[in-house]
């Protein structure tokens, strides 16, 4: 994925929330970084937490070791926000979602080190992985992202300016695989057309398809 925005003044200001291990946010991240070639938006990421989103619920068993194993890189991505700046979020979530689903390196340690050395950050933020004292800042970045959208959903999370000033919060758009050019531009009006629309709450249909990566 390309990770350098667009050059063009930007006139309105998207806002992601991302945890690395989801797929179907990779890939809306994928297409939300094409929309940034074609329309005037500058994209800002912030950190959610599959694993916050899921406390206290079911899942099914396969699901179970993610969430465990999904606090590190959520953690590693805060504390590189607090100590770097909420810059660095941008090329360490594309160093991390690149290995963990493009080169399936898992969610472990040395995906974590790899990743902070393609995004020329500390090796000793690894330590953060294990630090539960990160988790008050998680959490808030967790529910900055989420509440505005409601308990019923998971990630991908957009947040962009309304016409009227006040910020519109939506899940999606789920998508597979993310489109490219002009194409990646049309989708944005409409994910726009319909999340502006007043008592708008909701267009679905089962997915066919697994995650594809491009």
């Amino acid at each position: 994925m390309n990770s350098t925005p667009s050059m063009r003044q930007a006139t309105s200001v998207a806002d992601t929330w991302f945890d690395p291990r989801c797929p179907w946010a990779w890939i809306t991240t994928s297409w939300l970084l094409e929309v940034e070639q074609v329309r005037s938006i500058e994209l800002r990421f912030h950190v959610m937490s599959l694993s916050v989103l899921n406390e206290g619920r079911e899942v099914p068993e396969k699901y179970k070791r993610g969430m465990i194993e999904g606090w590190g890189p959520v953690r590693v991505c805060i504390a590189a926000e607090q100590q770097h700046g909420p810059e660095v979020l941008r090329p360490l979530y594309i160093a991390m979602g690149t290995r963990i689903h493009h080169e399936k390196a898992g969610l472990g340690r040395d995906m974590m080190l790899a990743a902070l050395a393609d995004s020329d950050l500390p090796a000793e933020l690894i330590e953060a992985a294990d630090d539960p004292e990160y988790d008050k800042a998680l959490r808030e970045s967790h529910h900055a992202g989420m509440d505005p959208v409601g308990p019923d959903v998971g990630t991908p999370v957009i947040h962009v300016p309304g016409s009227d000033g006040e910020r519109i919060a939506f899940f999606g758009p789920v998508v597979s695989p993310a489109p490219r050019g002009e194409a990646a531009g049309r989708l944005w009006d409409g994910v726009l057309a319909v999340a502006g629309t007043d008592g708008f709450f909701e267009l679905k249909r089962n997915r066919t398809r697994d995650p594809v990566f491009d």
